[in-house]
């Protein structure tokens, strides 16, 4: 069976995809900092391996993937997805540390999981593997007052296009999923309104969590030697394409 680590894997589009590839019959690494939560997800499901791990921090992170290794053998896939969001606004109004813990979470935590499942990866017999990461529509254009979570979505697609570069020698492909107005907790506010690029504050339409778990299950599930790089999913009305 392949092995997938998923991080954020407690709420959300995390624990919405660990709970469909634990269906489909991979072997799953839950990766989240709340141990009960991601005890839930792995129910009575024996594929499943529940690790509680901040992704920013380094110790954490590597000691998870080092559990991976020894329970599996191996990791065939990484989805990371691990992120958080902030209230809107403007960059005069927000704090530096608001500002280092998006990037800190969005960003270097990415790095941090990349980092380690690209070593498993390139270290195992036989070399390989997939790492796919979260971006989001504001990889591509930017909400009103979203300057931390922009900025750090940018990068990730920086982070994504460096790793399937350098993972090219060792059998290591990387793509990145952008999704826009899913229904999640953590997107709820969207559903109820938010500011326009024309000054309005207007209700967006959203999209339903199965759209993008078999997309991220599509993705995973490519052969050696073909990769999606880059794929977006959104509602198919919310105002992203267009002029604002």
């Amino acid at each position: 069976m392949p092995v997938i680590a998923i991080t954020g894997a407690s709420a959300g589009i995390g624990r919405a995809t660990a709970e469909l590839f634990l269906s489909k019959g991979w072997e799953v690494a839950l990766l989240a900092r709340r141990a009960d939560a991601l005890a839930e997800v792995a129910g009575e499901h024996q594929t499943a391996l529940p690790l509680p791990c901040d992704v920013t921090d380094e110790d954490a992170v590597d000691a998870a993937f080092g559990a991976i290794a020894r329970r599996f053998g191996r990791l065939d896939v990484l989805f990371n997805n691990a992120g958080r969001m902030l209230p809107g606004q403007l960059i005069d109004e927000m704090s530096v540390t608001d500002w280092r813990s998006m990037v800190d979470v969005n960003l270097t935590g990415m790095f941090l999981c990349a980092r380690a499942a690209f070593g498993q990866m390139r270290r195992q017999e036989p070399a390989g593997g997939r790492i796919i990461n979260n971006g989001s529509v504001s990889a591509h254009a930017p909400r009103p007052g979203s300057v931390a979570y922009t900025a750090t979505k940018h990068a990730v697609t920086g982070l994504t296009k460096t790793l399937a570069l350098d993972g090219r020698p060792f059998d290591i492909a990387a793509g990145q999923i952008d999704i826009g107005n899913v229904r999640t907790d953590l997107a709820a506010q969207i559903a109820k309104g938010m500011p326009q690029a024309d000054g309005s504050v207007r209700a967006e339409p959203m999209m339903d969590l199965p759209q993008v778990t078999e997309a991220v299950l599509h993705m995973a599930s490519q052969p050696k030697g073909a990769n999606i790089p880059f794929l977006t999913i959104m509602a198919t009305n919310m105002p992203w394409l267009g002029r604002g």
